[in-house]
């Protein structure tokens, strides 16, 4: 004999695999995605590079336009103040 909450045990069990195993696939997916990005950014990067551009002043750049300017100002007041400390400039 079959119990019936035997049977509702495995029905939830398959809803949560199915469930789980989506959303593990779709995390896969992302993955993917993210690697094909991170690929184009590198053949962006190259491509500047060929033209006589310097990416690690490209990316400094680009890490500085995702701050706020009130951090920017802050960071290079403190920089100069350490540099002439130093005798640097």
């Amino acid at each position: 004999m079959i119990d019936e909450n035997d049977k509702q045990g495995d029905a939830t069990y398959r809803v949560t695999a199915d469930e789980l195993r989506q959303f593990i696939e779709r995390f896969e997916r992302l993955e993917m995605e993210k690697k094909d990005i991170a690929d184009q950014q590198k053949e962006v990067m190259a491509e500047a590079k060929a033209r006589g551009y310097d990416t690690k002043v490209m990316r400094k750049v680009i890490a500085l336009r995702k701050r706020e300017p009130d951090d920017i100002a802050e960071e290079e007041a403190v920089l100069e103040m350490y540099k002439s400390a130093l005798g640097m400039g």
